[in-house]
């Protein structure tokens, strides 16, 4: 069952397509073929559960971005500053800065 929910496609709030579940299984020509044009609602039990779009749209989505983030030792997480500290323990340094 083809019908339209209020979504978000880049800043611009409109309506966009949406197919059940059952229909992905059914037509999975039609579903890719409007998700080539802009993404589309994959609903389950008439509520909107994931979004299938092309890659060009993930891209664009996503920016191209470089998945890898930089950060400081203050706004590393505790777990992972932990591990940091037995690390450079562990290879005879000093430990890493106290961060009380």
């Amino acid at each position: 069952m083809k019908s339209m929910l209020y979504g978000f496609h880049g800043s611009e709030a409109r309506l966009m397509r949406s197919f059940s579940t059952a229909d992905l299984n059914k037509q999975v020509g039609e579903v890719t073929e409007a998700a080539i044009r802009e993404p589309v609602f994959i609903t389950r039990r008439n509520k909107p559960k994931f979004v299938l779009m092309s890659i060009d749209h993930f891209h664009k989505l996503n920016g191209n971005r470089d998945p890898r983030r930089a950060g400081t030792l203050e706004t590393m997480p505790d777990d992972l500053f932990d591990e940091f500290e037995a690390a450079v323990e562990a290879y005879g340094g000093e430990g890493g800065e106290d961060r009380s």
